[in-house]
């Protein structure tokens, strides 16, 4: 079972949900704003990437006050979990940010020129 955790409107994550279905990989998208990470799954994923999970170039980060910016960032993502970048994978390929060279060959193996 592979969980593609992102939000609904993203594209990359429409274009990784298409590009996991096409190779008949049974996956299960997680909206992170329909259903909010748990504290456990924002700290397994901090533990995972660091910062890199969070969204500073987005529309949420620039409409956050200096005072919310430097709130914890398990916290951030937890209120604002459109703050998280994404996609986040987590399946037979191990547990992976974005969707980069290393994803697609992590994810889709041998399959990954046509992504």
């Amino acid at each position: 079972m592979t969980v593609l955790y992102g939000i609904g409107t993203c594209d990359t994550c429409r274009k990784v949900l298409k590009a996991l279905e096409n190779i008949n990989l049974d996956v299960t998208f997680r909206d992170v704003r329909a259903e909010p990470l748990s504290v456990s799954e924002i700290g397994r994923f901090w533990a995972e990437f660091g910062d890199a999970l969070l969204n500073t170039r987005s529309t949420t980060w620039r409409g956050l006050s200096e005072s919310e910016r430097a709130r914890a960032p398990a916290a951030l993502l937890a209120d604002h979990p459109t703050l998280m970048k994404r996609p986040v994978i987590e399946g037979p390929g191990g547990l992976t940010l974005g969707w980069d060279k290393a994803a697609q060959g992590a994810h889709l193996g041998s399959r990954a020129s046509g992504a």
